[in-house]
């Protein structure tokens, strides 16, 4: 811990820690450290600006979970949440945990990332969903990902883990969206709207043409921007994004209307999208992107709405940890207030005119 802290918190020296579990992550395990230092020692408070020189007193460590010899399926995602701390938050304007130390086994089943420990923020809550102020917090955070990459040519830097679609990935793709939705449907046929599971059908046998259609813009994107990866302060704006597993290149507009049509009930969201985009593309705005308006912005939200079906879908059928009540509250929420949201927007219209 010492070595670890040493990157970005002066001369330190730990002398003592405990730790105990937080979260109830599948993909990996966080623990809280508390830590002790040398008399003498600077000590402070963690943070997620990127800025933070003082020793903190707590940090939150996140690693693997399970037998490494069972994590074939998840390197690749611990290989994008290292690359990410590693390589591209530092040039990012979103707001995320800093990181002192992200280190990866060659093999990609072991990794450990030292982050700051944002307590006592709370994560968000898929489930019940979040008010106006939230939602416009989350939105120009969100643009703090995007703009900094914006049709951004260094991205090909990254391909050792951060590659973009192929045809043959995009077609894989669809054919596992279009087996997960019929076993998602069959598993919820009793409290499933018949026009909800239509809606899910549809849109899954769009996604190669989806996922091929829109080449531009392109940028990258959390890939699961959703309230439970949402740290949000007691009082006020400063929500921070965690869980960067999932991050991939691609539509921007995906990120944000996977978070807007499953943040909020449908009735808010009719009422006040509209503004919410627009907050995303004046924040855009605001960071250096240009030859994008607010039209074409408000378009791409349309096109992006698909994003919502396909990760609810792949997550509910593919998770591996327990069913339960709550998990399936959850699914069932996600996937009927973005298929309202799809049949509101004529998403699905528009890229079969589209593509």
């Amino acid at each position: 811990m010492t070595a670890a802290l040493r990157g970005g918190a002066g001369d330190v020296t730990v002398t003592g820690l405990r730790h105990e579990p937080v979260g109830t992550g599948q993909m990996g395990s966080s623990y809280r450290f508390h830590l002790e230092y040398a008399a003498g020692g600077p000590t402070g408070a963690g943070g997620s600006d990127g800025g933070v020189t003082t020793a903190p007193r707590t940090v939150v460590v996140k690693m693997g979970a399970g037998d490494p010899a069972d994590r074939g399926v998840v390197r690749q995602g611990y290989r994008k949440e290292v690359g990410f701390y590693a390589r591209l938050a530092g040039r990012v304007r979103i707001r995320t945990p800093h990181c002192w130390q992200a280190a990866i086994s060659p093999d990609s089943r072991l990794f450990t990332l030292v982050l700051a420990d944002a307590h006592p923020a709370r994560a968000g809550s898929q489930e019940t969903g979040c008010d106006v102020d939230q939602a416009a917090d989350a939105v120009r955070n969100l643009a703090g990902l995007h703009a900094p990459f914006w049709n951004g040519a260094l991205l090909g830097a990254e391909s050792s883990w951060l590659e973009r679609s192929d045809d043959a990935a995009r077609a894989f793709m669809g054919e596992l969206h279009a087996a997960a939705t019929a076993e998602f449907v069959a598993r919820y046929q009793a409290e499933l709207d018949p026009l909800d599971a239509e809606t899910l059908r549809r849109a899954a046998a769009l996604t190669y043409r989806w996922q091929s259609g829109y080449e531009a813009p392109f940028s990258v994107l959390h890939g699961d921007y959703r309230l439970d990866n949402l740290l949000f302060p007691a009082d006020g704006p400063g929500v921070c994004a965690v869980d960067w597993q999932t991050i991939s290149i691609g539509l921007p507009g995906r990120d944000l209307a996977y978070f807007l049509a499953t943040a909020l009930p449908p009735d808010v969201r009719r009422e006040h999208q509209a503004g919410l985009v627009l907050a995303y593309h004046q924040r855009l705005v605001e960071l250096g992107v240009t030859g994008y308006s607010a039209a074409d912005c408000f378009t791409d939200y349309r096109r992006g709405l698909p994003h919502g079906p396909l990760i609810t879908v792949l997550g509910c059928v593919y998770a591996a940890g327990v069913r339960t009540a709550g998990s399936d509250r959850m699914f069932l929420s996600m996937a009927e207030r973005a298929c309202a949201a799809i049949r509101d927007l004529e998403s699905l219209e528009l890229i079969e005119a589209e593509t």
